[in-house]
């Protein structure tokens, strides 16, 4: 009995712990092979919200808190709250050195030069500084950093200054071209001195061209040759409506006998031709209003370069045209008053109501085109002729033979071409048919028909 006892002995308790932990071992892998199987259906999300959540509490453990180093942390915020700034306001400040050196170059100011110079510099090192300092948590810089705002306003004050200088780079450019204009001006103004001489010289040079014998003479034969033109168109009007030119002539000129037939047509351009130059040598052929009052030498010239003027308008416009634009011009008064006097109402009157089929009496010289035309083109010209003869000094001269005056070949001119036959009594004039005229000393001879009967 004794000896079973002692063959069977109490378990240590060793022993008894190693078979608890097996046994332990066997429920716990069963355990998490049962809840590995329930969250291999699960979803991630649900896995780490069960992590997360608060009503999981650990008991019995010990939570250890890591916290952040301070002393690696303080340079970051330095760099971030301080440096950068600081950054920006260096930049700002060379800038502004930068401008002040190349501003210094004009003018040239040494002193303004070498301070500039640097400044520019030393900001140049403290950039560098900046840049050694980035990442560098014991670096020391031999500036103060100071604090954002200080840097915030250097960089505002570096930025202003820029803008001052600029604005004065642009306020000395905006005063040299002042300059430059003024200098213009000045030159601007001496050009049109010299082109007012130049003006002056030519218009005494065109002057001296205008007024002369040859244009004169030139402008007189136009003349003439309108008159010509219009004489003819009135001696046609004439034939048309039936008028008797014999008996027209002789109302005219009576009792002149003729070398040929046709010669009667001379009395036609002469009645034409002096009824148109008289008052030739009155100012304005004496029309109301066109008389000039001279006041000494200085109007007696402007009057001359006036009518001058008025020759040099006239002659390269359109009459026809000028008369629309103004009909209350100096000229339309001279047509109207011309046109009275050669055409008499009743000889208008006649010559167009028997050539309008319906009877009637045309009102005015205007309604005729040809015959207006005819009409204003020879006024215009003689016109002009006077206006040129008022041009010179002295003022050119008109003047016409009387009836029974003796020939002369200095003054007159036979208008039929046939010469005067060698005699002791010389040929009598009949009538002028056009007038002549005296420049100075020289003499334009009038046109007369002349008493063949007279001559020996």
């Amino acid at each position: 009995m004794t000896e079973l006892d002692n063959s069977t002995k109490p378990p240590q308790i060793s022993e008894m712990f190693q078979k608890f932990a097996l046994a332990f071992k066997a429920k716990t892998i069963e355990f998490f092979a049962e809840d590995e199987e329930e969250q291999t259906s699960a979803d991630e999300s649900d896995f780490f919200t069960l992590l997360d959540s608060a009503e999981e509490v650990i008991t019995n453990q010990r939570v250890v808190v890591i916290k952040p180093d301070s002393s690696k942390h303080k340079q970051p915020n330095l760099l971030n709250e301080t440096l950068i700034p600081s950054l920006f306001a260096t930049i700002a400040q060379f800038h502004d050195s930068y401008l002040q050196l190349q501003s210094a170059h004009n003018p040239f100011d040494v002193n303004s030069i070498e301070a500039a110079d640097k400044a520019a510099v030393s900001h140049l090192q403290r950039l560098v500084e900046i840049r050694n300092c980035y990442g560098n948590p014991n670096c020391s810089p031999s500036f103060n950093i100071g604090s954002p705002l200080e840097a915030q306003v250097q960089e505002n004050q570096s930025l202003l200054r820029t803008l001052g200088i600029l604005v004065n780079k642009l306020q000395s450019e905006i005063d040299f071209r002042d300059n430059e204009v003024v200098g213009m001006k000045q030159k601007l103004k001496k050009i049109d001195e010299s082109n007012k001489r130049l003006s002056k010289r030519l218009l005494d040079s065109k002057t001296n061209i205008l007024v002369s014998f040859g244009v004169f003479e030139s402008v007189l034969d136009y003349s003439c040759k309108s008159a010509h033109c219009f004489t003819k168109l009135l001696i046609d009007l004439m034939k048309k409506v039936g008028w008797d030119l014999d008996s027209a002539v002789n109302s005219v000129y009576p009792n002149v006998k003729y070398l040929k037939k046709g010669h009667n047509l001379y009395a036609f351009l002469s009645y034409i031709c002096l009824g148109m130059f008289q008052s030739f040598n009155l100012e304005g052929f004496g029309v109301e209003g066109d008389v000039i009052e001279c006041n000494g030498k200085e109007s007696k010239v402007g009057r001359k370069k006036n009518y001058l003027r008025h020759f040099v308008e006239h002659s390269t416009g359109d009459a026809i045209e000028l008369l629309r634009k103004n009909p209350d011009s100096s000229f339309s008064r001279f047509c109207e008053t011309k046109y009275q006097q050669l055409i008499h109402p009743t000889m208008e009157s006649s010559f167009f109501k028997k050539l309008d089929r319906n009877g009637a009496i045309l009102s005015s010289w205007r309604s005729s085109a040809a015959f207006y035309e005819a009409f204003v083109n020879m006024a215009s010209s003689i016109w002009m002729l006077q206006n040129l003869a008022f041009s010179f000094d002295p003022i050119v001269e008109l003047f016409q033979v009387e009836r029974g005056v003796d020939f002369s070949m200095v003054y007159m001119e036979d208008i039929t071409k046939r010469g005067v036959s060698s005699g002791k009594t010389r040929g009598k004039v009949e009538f002028t048919v056009i007038p002549g005229f005296k420049i100075g000393r020289t003499i334009i001879q009038c046109q007369v028909y002349l008493n063949r009967d007279k001559y020996v």
